[in-house]
């Protein structure tokens, strides 16, 4: 019997009403295991009510008891790392360690959250003026929302509610249709931790859930990670309506391979970070750009660790990536490799020749390989969003920089190299949110911030860490004097602080 998948609304598992579903797929099958309910503007407008009746009492909560929830929390995720990993893997496709290392992450922002009496400090100065002193403070927002993408279902809502709702916030999570079941189980475990009903909710659904948050009054900010098409439409929508945002979208990465990085280390470092997840990260590297003589010796080191890339299910432990998430990305990644061919780049390895016996309708693609890709290519210049790497030529550093730096997407990129000087010079000049030196993808610790540059990023602020801090919260700032005696009469100028 096919699952049925709804909503969590006010603290409890809501059926769906709106009479729309849509189905959830094993992509390593291709089987239907569920349908999801798809939210009406009612029914998310019965989430915002429940988010903002519960936001006065959540508000009003100290921080270090919101704190302790957060505590509770940890453990319980802790506890459930493996059943959160698999519900992951059983739709997304990923292989479970994988997925084990994606809850791993999210984790730590719940972490870092832990610390909200100390992040939500402001600041005292005493004596300004004459026996005036001024104090800031930072409140909350009111009720937010997070529209979050199907490449991560656990990391990234936890990169956005734990943050959202240790500042004091009420928090509408819609999460993508395409794997469902571990936000909806994040949402019961903050429950059980003792987070009050109607803090956390839960609206599965597409376009109408997502056009309706980004127009209700009372949704005072919106976090969004995806695609930057979507994610530029969230920001100028949400902002139209009077909204704080922050809109995360798409990348194309770059790793800079200088002659003298150590090949193998350069060769394995883009393994995992161009084929890990079937390369369906935003921060997966799709470019290498390899300087002078390193192309041909990258290439050397590549073109075998691709050709014995092991692709399987997700319980398969020997497996290295899993399968696309759905038919569509199958066939758009498939679409990109003849594309690739047609353009006339070098296919070195050729992922469309996978065929695993048993596993014929499941959305597999092998890792593919293409050499003396140039810039003005659609595979050079569009996200693909699958197991696919080009390796780029440069004659030099400057000129591999200025690859980078031309592209319209800024969110991460990195160098391999052992000239200090180089790395240094890289990391300051490249026009890019992440830099990584030696170090593949640079996804920042949940205490610093998460953001690109560029069409990257739509908005001020980075997710979670202190900007995320930042994003969910308003500064106040208090002036006081307490007069001794008879009050003086009224002042109609400027106060100076005389």
């Amino acid at each position: 019997m096919t699952q049925e998948l709804h909503h969590f609304i006010g603290g409890q598992v809501v059926k769906g009403t709106s009479g729309r579903t849509s189905d959830v797929f094993n992509p390593a099958t291709g089987d239907v295991t569920a349908k999801l309910s798809l939210a009406s503007a009612g029914e998310v407008d019965q989430a915002v009510r429940n988010a903002a009746d519960a936001f006065p009492d959540w508000a009003a909560t100290t921080p270090l008891n919101r704190a302790r929830v957060f505590f509770k929390y940890r453990e319980l995720l802790e506890a459930n790392k493996q059943k959160i990993a698999e519900l992951i893997s059983r739709e997304h496709g990923k292989v479970l360690a994988d997925a084990a290392g994606e809850v791993t992450r999210g984790i730590e922002v719940v972490e870092f959250v832990c610390g909200a009496p100390h992040l939500l400090k402001g600041e005292f100065s005493e004596n300004v003026g004459t026996n005036v002193d001024s104090h800031s403070v930072r409140q909350p927002l009111g009720v937010v929302a997070g529209i979050t993408p199907f490449n991560f279902p656990a990391m990234v809502p936890m990169w956005m509610f734990p943050v959202a709702i240790a500042c004091g916030n009420t928090f509408i999570l819609k999460p993508s249709e395409r794997d469902p079941s571990a936000p909806l189980f994040l949402a019961e475990l903050a429950k059980e931790a003792g987070l009050p009903d109607g803090v956390l909710n839960v609206v599965n659904g597409d376009k109408e859930a997502v056009d309706t948050l980004l127009t209700h009054p009372d949704i005072q900010a919106v976090s969004f990670v995806g695609s930057t098409g979507i994610a530029e439409y969230v920001y100028h929508t949400g902002t139209a309506h009077n909204k704080r945002v922050q809109a995360l979208g798409g990348a194309k990465n770059h790793m800079v391979v200088m002659p003298d990085a150590d090949m193998d280390q350069a060769a394995n470092a883009l393994m995992g970070a161009g084929y890990g997840s079937a390369g369906e990260r935003c921060m997966a590297v799709s470019v290498a750009v390899a300087v002078g003589k390193a192309g041909d010796e990258l290439v050397k080191h590549l073109a075998p660790q691709v050709r014995n890339l092991k692709v399987g299910p997700y319980d398969d432990p020997e497996a290295d990536m899993g399968p696309l998430v759905t038919k569509q990305a199958y066939d758009r990644v498939r679409n990109y490799i003849d594309i690739g061919v047609e353009e006339g780049a070098e296919l070195v390895v050729d992922g469309r020749e996978l065929n695993l016996q048993g596993y014929e309708n499941g959305y597999f693609v092998g890792g593919t390989l293409f050499d003396h890709v140039k810039s003005d290519m659609r595979i050079y210049n569009e996200e693909i969003f699958g197991p696919v790497l080009s390796v780029v030529r440069a004659n030099d550093y400057e000129e591999a920089l200025k690859l980078v730096n031309e592209h319209e997407y800024g969110n991460g990129t990195a160098i391999f190299t052992h000239d200090g000087d180089a790395a240094r010079n890289f990391a300051n000049r490249a026009q890019i949110g992440m830099v990584g030196v030696n170090v593949p993808i640079p996804v920042p610790m949940a205490f610093y911030s998460f953001g690109g540059w560029k069409r990257s990023l739509f908005g001020d602020h980075y997710a979670h860490g202190p900007e995320g801090i930042r994003f969910y919260t308003r500064m106040k700032t208090v002036t006081s004097r307490w007069p001794k005696g008879v009050r003086s009469g009224a002042e109609f100028v400027m106060p100076t602080m005389k």
